[in-house]
């Protein structure tokens, strides 16, 4: 079904131990329509682990369309020294293909930036691969703007372990850091 969804057809709620499955399988869908780079090595219980384990690290809403899960929203708090302030990172946002232009993705964030404004957020931001042009597209027409300004940098696998172990990390260019 396409097409714009009304209010009566569109249910976003918070996601339940229950939704764990489907979610894990967006979030496989997610990541092949993007072409990301690198396969999802988290199963269903890590995603249930990460929201509704003994310290959950996320947060997670569905949105269904008639009862059927059409797509979600993965978020988690931060905090800016700069700004004072809470924030929401959106990690992941989804809706199924043939669900998208009716208006899905649209309620999602508008449900993450009431929630970011009744939480005293000031700020709701996400990333975007720079490949991603439907989403870049979409995110722009609601006037969300790009930070030039920042670079993400990440340690991961060999380098992350090298750095907690104190040991020096293997520079790229052949010597020592």
């Amino acid at each position: 079904m396409s097409g714009v969804v009304t209010d009566s057809e569109l249910l976003i709620r918070p996601a339940e131990p229950g939704d764990t499955e489907v979610l894990h399988r967006f979030i496989v869908e997610l990541t092949e329509a993007e072409q990301f780079p690198g396969e999802v090595t988290a199963q269903p219980a890590d995603v249930a682990d990460a929201l509704f384990g003994d310290r959950p690290v996320a947060e997670a809403v569905v949105a269904s369309v008639d009862g059927e899960p059409v797509g979600f929203a993965l978020y988690y708090a931060t905090y800016s020294t700069v700004v004072g302030r809470p924030g929401i990172h959106l990690d992941d946002l989804y809706v199924r293909p043939e669900h998208r232009g009716g208006g899905v993705g649209q309620a999602l964030l508008t449900h993450l930036a009431r929630l970011a404004v009744e939480r005293g957020c000031g700020r709701l931001e996400w990333w975007v691969l720079r490949t991603n042009d439907p989403a870049l597209r979409f995110y722009r027409k609601l006037r969300a703007r790009t930070v030039d300004e920042l670079n993400v940098l990440r340690l991961d696998g060999e380098q992350l372990h090298a750095l907690a172990a104190g040991s020096s990390v293997p520079d790229p260019a052949g010597g020592r850091s």
